[in-house]
């Protein structure tokens, strides 16, 4: 038999377990004697229903002696008199409301549910819940099980509650939880390294940061390819730029820092002349504007043979893609590399990496991101050693908040509000990067902060973006308010990143994308804690068919991995593909493959389909490009799409009526 003794409001409530089934409760009080505590006032009955009627103690005892005793909680009055009985009682988790209702129910560490200081098993925080989301009166069915399911990965009712309806944005009720900084390690001096003189004196470090540490002693100072996997703002930039710079000053080659955004290559750009403009010609490759308007004009010189080019992806390979070969590349750093998995600019990246290796396969090749899924298989494929470094420079708190969409700027302005009043021991304000999911919420919410908040988009003239950017590295802005424009690595130093929405366009966020964004929060260099808040809509959804509401989305991404970059590119991509490829190798068909062989990607097979479509024409073990296909390469365009131009352009005259087909009826193989 188990006795279970449960001490509540001065008396003591017992079950007694007989054959798996509760057999006898009842009650008891402890007198304090000369001689101890005794038992009095013993009341018991059979199973839980009935009156309780009176027993001599004595029985209570025996009771005691003929049973396996074990106690809910620690309790002084009772250990005592068990001692001087010489009974030995075992602990027992029982969740505290069932036991109101004369109900056994253990609970493990794995089970239970923390409720006001109490354990409680899931069925009563379960019941908790629903009472509570009856009193907010806004979830439906859907987001009523995705909050249960919430309530047992989370294991805290308070919380729950806490994020479901906080009354104001209480970081200690809405924090989901915290990821550390690594600590302080001893690192070299940069003039320890075997770096020229020349750039040690212009590049602005004294000593490494630690991934930077792990980078030199993997190679990187031996002309080794490297994939370097570190969170934002662990100094991932600066390791491509001892080795390129170490490469060109001993002679080994140019050096090609590439990005996948314009306005990064410009930031990028700006620096890499502020710090060694006196040292080399430094040149920007962003492709060229069709527009000859201020904002589209390069911020800097265009220099085909300069010994630092600056480019954005697709500046980089329209290049390439024009039959253009630059000469002696000594160093590519491809920064971002993460952006291999994106469905629309993979391939192109993937493309343009083979690319680079065949017309310079001496060079070494630095690959840089701070989300990578399974990183030792990426850096297999790509054939370079893997340096991955977890920790951040500074520790993160992550939170969580569900709200109405009409409240969520009053929230952000609370949120910006509280951190521009902070100032970090480096002596900076407290600053806010707000991601959203269009241009016109961007402005909805800066216009609705007031002038310390800047809208920050693509559709800003890069002017206007360059004096937004200077405006918040000097202080002047508390915050601003984007798209994806800053999610790929401009540089901001920001304390706090905020989610206005979990979705870009109509699309939610990749857990990819998200670390990326989350990774804004917290520079070393300027703040000792970083922050990332999600203000997630209950029921909300921006895609039509989506099997996912933002509330959900919220706790799938927080608690995500990213996937492994494995990617398998559609007919339209490979056909794009094959055709840049044919152009930088002069169409020699056996370099082709070994290009595509050299890709992390999987192309579809198209040679057969693009020769029966009379694009390419194949003589002896020479493809021959037709001027279709040389315009396949030069404007990114697949093989079902310029058909399908070339088929409309045969009908129509009007160009705009041509583009406009081209919209309305989109590809199937798109």
């Amino acid at each position: 038999m188990k006795l279970i003794i449960h001490p509540v409001k001065g008396h003591y409530k017992l079950f007694l377990i007989k054959d798996s089934k509760l057999f006898l409760t009842g009650l008891v009080d402890l007198a304090e004697t000369g001689r101890g505590y005794r038992p009095r006032n013993f009341r018991q009955r059979h199973g839980t229903r009935g009156v309780l009627k009176p027993v001599p103690p004595k029985e209570f005892t025996a009771l005691l002696r003929n049973s396996t005793v074990y106690l809910t909680t620690r309790d002084v009055a009772f250990s005592s008199f068990l001692r001087d009985l010489q009974i030995k009682a075992r602990k027992i988790s029982l969740c505290r409301f069932c036991l109101l209702e004369d109900r056994i129910t253990p609970v493990t560490n794995k089970t239970w549910i923390e409720y006001g200081g109490n354990k409680i098993c899931y069925d009563c925080g379960i019941r908790e819940l629903r009472r509570e989301l009856g009193y907010l009166g806004r979830f439906g069915s859907g987001s009523t099980r995705y909050v249960e399911k919430m309530l047992r990965e989370i294991k805290d009712l308070d919380k729950v509650i806490s994020i479901l309806q906080p009354e104001k944005a209480d970081g200690s009720k809405t924090l989901f939880d915290t990821i550390d900084s690594h600590r302080i390690t001893k690192t070299d001096l940069i003039t320890d390294l075997p770096l020229p003189e020349e750039f040690t004196k212009r590049c602005g470090v004294e000593t490494l940061m630690p991934v930077q540490q792990l980078s030199a002693g993997s190679g990187l100072l031996e002309h080794k390819d490297l994939l370097i996997v570190a969170a934002t703002a662990s100094g991932k930039t600066f390791i491509g730029e001892m080795a390129g710079f170490k490469n060109y000053i001993e002679g080994r080659g140019r050096l090609y820092f590439l990005v996948p955004l314009v306005a990064l290559a410009n930031q990028k750009y700006r620096r890499f002349k502020d710090k060694y403009g006196s040292l080399c010609d430094i040149s920007l490759n962003t492709g060229t504007s069709r527009l000859n308007l201020p904002e589209t004009r390069p911020v800097g010189g265009r220099h085909p043979r300069a010994s630092v080019v600056v480019g954005t992806y697709e500046g980089v390979d329209h290049t390439l893609r024009c039959g253009r070969v630059p000469s002696n590349i000594g160093t590519v750093v491809i920064d971002e590399v993460q952006m291999l998995e994106d469905p629309d600019r993979g391939h192109r990246l993937d493309g343009l990496i083979a690319r680079l290796k065949h017309i310079a396969p001496d060079a070494q090749y630095l690959y840089l991101s701070a989300t990578i899924g399974s990183p030792s298989l990426l850096a297999k494929k790509l054939g370079a050693e893997l340096v991955q470094y977890e920790d951040r420079p500074v520790p993160l708190e992550r939170h969580l908040i569900f709200t109405e969409y009409k409240q969520k700027i009053g929230y952000i302005k609370q949120l910006v509000t509280r951190e521009f009043r902070k100032t970090s021991s480096k002596g900076y304000k407290g600053q806010t990067i707000v991601f959203t999911n269009s241009r016109a919420r961007c402005h909805i919410v800066a216009d609705a902060l007031g002038r310390q908040a800047a809208a920050y988009h693509a559709g800003l003239s890069s002017k206007e973006r360059r004096d937004i950017e200077k405006k918040f590295e000097r202080g002047e802005y508390a915050t601003v308010i984007t798209t994806a424009a800053l999610a790929a690595g401009v540089d901001f130093p920001a304390s706090q990143v905020i989610f206005d929405s979990l979705a870009m366009g109509i699309k939610w966020l990749s857990v990819g994308e998200f670390h990326q964004m989350m990774g804004r929060a917290g520079r070393p260099e300027f703040h000792d804690l970083g922050k990332v808040v999600l203000l997630a809509e209950p029921g909300a959804t921006y895609e039509r068919g989506s099997h996912f509401t933002e509330e959900e989305m919220a706790v799938r991404l927080l608690k995500g991995e990213v996937e492994e970059v494995s990617p398998v590119y559609d007919l339209e991509g490979s056909s794009e593909e094959t055709v840049a490829n044919a152009v930088v190798c002069k169409g020699d068909e056996g370099k082709i493959l070994a290009m595509e062989n050299t890709m992390v990607g999987e192309l579809e097979p198209n040679l057969q389909m693009m020769i029966g479509n009379g694009l390419i024409k194949r003589v002896g073990k020479k493809i021959e490009l037709t001027p279709l296909s040389r315009v396949m390469s030069e404007h990114f365009i697949g093989m079902n799409r310029l058909c399908r131009i070339s088929s409309l352009a045969k009908k129509m005259d009007d160009p705009l009526a041509i583009v406009a087909e081209l919209d309305c009826e989109p590809l199937e193989d798109e």
